[in-house]
């Protein structure tokens, strides 16, 4: 579990141009969330915040900004984490996806609060991205959790 968030913190802290910087998608949040349905007793709220510090520190971000989106999105998730395990890939994309707009609606909120609104124009696009590739990020964390014996016991 932890060379996947590693990595996903990779992903997102490697350079791109301006213009593509609107398109990358949440890839840490994708990941704790893969983590947090397929193993919601040992991934929670305690590992979204620490993760959520990591990427507030690796993006120079308020700190606790991104945490409280980890946090509230990994409280969701435990919560209906049985439900959301049923879904077919195409319904758990669009749990994704709101997931991930309430994540970015609190992370611009914290923004606002301080006074360094983004524009809005493409700020909501990295979630849908984020929907879109679900499967395959699902589907590529599932595999390596069977190939590496990621069982739910300590």
């Amino acid at each position: 579990m932890v060379p996947t968030m590693v990595f996903a913190l990779m992903l997102h802290m490697l350079p791109l141009p301006d213009w593509l910087t609107y398109v990358r998608p949440e890839f840490v949040t994708l990941v704790v969330m893969y983590w947090v349905i397929a193993m919601p007793e040992r991934i929670g709220v305690t590992i979204a915040w620490c993760v959520g510090l990591l990427l507030d520190v690796t993006q120079g971000a308020i700190l606790g900004q991104h945490a409280l989106g980890l946090v509230i999105v990994a409280f969701i998730l435990q919560l209906e984490y049985q439900r959301i395990r049923v879904f077919s890939l195409v319904q758990q994309a669009l749990v994704v996806f709101v997931l991930l707009l309430i994540k970015q609606v609190l992370v611009l909120w914290v923004y606002g609060l301080v006074g360094h609104a983004p524009s809005l124009q493409l700020y909501f696009l990295p979630s849908f991205i984020g929907a879109i590739i679900w499967p395959w990020v699902y589907l590529f964390l599932r595999n390596l959790q069977h190939k590496f014996s990621v069982s739910h016991e300590f």
